[in-house]
């Protein structure tokens, strides 16, 4: 192995702890080429007006991958930062370094595939090898207990079944020591106006405050789970969310590595304390969703799903849904929620069912726009996640179930809105709801 370089693709796996392709080209190269290449098309305008990526989740990410950087070097090693078509950059970063192979971890919604398929194309005609790694489930693929093409629609099968027949496997080491080649310039993190981006900001009714990267992912999980083994949460935990993780964010970036927070979640289930077990069934619902996309792929951003035809929409679905982001629907709670979503980026999951719920079922908006705006909203967007669960709250989904319906305007007018970000509703609500 003499000589041998291999370039490690960082993209959603901005971690060393528990990196399958980072440990591995250590140990098959004599040196290592880290890369993060920000893609212009992330930080793009969808067809719905809304951007791919919003400044919440822009600054989670900067400091994500300088994190990354940073830890990096504690190793002796370096990470190489480029902006644009990553299908031109890593080719050029590869025959520039001499690079033998390069290394990535499989993605499996639509347009991160195409990314792929595209670098690889390119990496193809320069006779390099894009070697894929399976790296952002709770369990490995090659483990499960059926192929993807027979994997159990319906989310309480599947996991009865992968928990029954089914392991998951230990973390990785992290490497002592990353050899790289001798970097001239590394290149600088962009900023928000090189990724057309207006930057976020920090609003002081947040009641969390969020710091991208692997440093302070470790620190958030070991805090949460300390705060479990002493504070066990109720029988009825199915909607408990005084306490939420808050580690969706880390965990979508792959700064958090799916397997440690479940070993050591595991620990809690040996005792009296349930409040692990709740904490890895989040997990397995990331899962889910990933090994559906795997399933079905494009489906799940079709209007009808599923099923034969999409669901009924309201003839004024522009100024319903304008009023819907803006948190003037008249519904307090449904407001409130959508002001801290996009004051803060982050909202517990009942709120992301009832909001979805009410432009769906009640507004009769196209689930698709509120999927988009999720997108673009949320600090810890993840397609399989958000696509999959508007997908059952819009009735399309390939599970059959009925329940996924969440409460409707009479009912959401009633529940609790003790928030601060309720005043901010009565503050600027200037117009009434108007529904077809």
């Amino acid at each position: 192995m003499s000589g041998k370089t291999i370039l490690v693709w960082f993209r959603n796996d901005l971690r060393i702890h528990d990196n399958e392709i980072l440990l591995e080209a250590t140990r098959k190269a004599d040196k290592v080429l880290p890369v993060y290449c920000f893609d212009p098309f992330y930080f793009s305008t969808t067809a719905y007006g809304l951007q791919k990526t919003g400044g919440v989740r822009t600054r989670f990410l900067l400091e994500s991958v300088a994190d990354l950087r940073l830890n990096l070097r504690k190793l002796g090693g370096e990470l190489v930062i480029v902006t644009g078509d990553p299908a031109e950059l890593i080719p050029q970063l590869a025959q520039q370094y001499q690079v033998s192979e390069v290394y990535h971890h499989r993605e499996v919604a639509v347009q991160e595939t195409a990314i792929s398929e595209a670098v690889e194309t390119a990496l193809w005609k320069i006779k390099l090898n894009l070697r894929h790694f399976i790296g952002h489930t709770l369990y490995h693929k090659e483990d499960l207990p059926f192929p993807i093409k027979d994997i159990p629609d319906s989310f309480t099968l599947f996991k009865k079944k992968i928990e029954r027949d089914s392991n998951v496997r230990p973390c990785f080491e992290t490497p002592g020591r990353i050899e790289t080649p001798e970097i001239a310039e590394p290149g600088p993190l962009p900023s928000y106006a090189e990724l057309g981006i207006s930057p976020p900001f920090d609003d002081s009714r947040a009641d969390f405050q969020y710091q991208g990267g692997e440093t302070t992912a470790l620190q958030q999980m070991h805090r949460y789970i300390q705060m479990l083994d002493h504070s066990p949460q109720p029988k009825n935990a199915k909607y408990h969310t005084d306490n939420p993780s808050r580690l969706s964010a880390w965990i979508s970036l792959g700064c958090l590595s799916q397997r440690i927070i479940y070993h050591e979640a595991m620990k809690l289930t040996q005792g009296t304390n349930a409040s692990g077990s709740t904490l890895i069934i989040e997990l397995l619902w990331r899962d889910y969703f990933r090994f559906m996309f795997k399933k079905y792929g494009r489906q799940f951003f079709n209007a009808e799903g599923f099923k034969t035809e999409a669901p009924e929409a309201a003839v004024n679905q522009h100024c319903l849904f304008e009023q819907w982001t803006q948190g003037h629907t008249g519904v307090p709670y449904i407001d409130a929620a959508i002001h801290e979503l996009n004051a803060t980026g982050y909202i517990n999951n009942f709120k992301r069912q009832a909001v979805a719920a009410f432009l769906v079922n009640n507004l009769k908006v196209e689930w698709l726009k509120g999927a988009a705006f999720f997108e673009e909203k949320l600090i810890d967007y993840s397609p399989a996640s958000n696509w999959g669960n508007w997908a059952f709250i819009a009735g399309v989904a390939n599970d059959t179930r009925d329940d996924r319906y969440f409460p409707g305007a009479k009912q959401a007018a009633k529940l609790e809105t003790d928030s601060d970000f309720i005043n901010t509703w009565l503050a600027d609500s200037s117009s009434e709801l108007i529904i077809a």
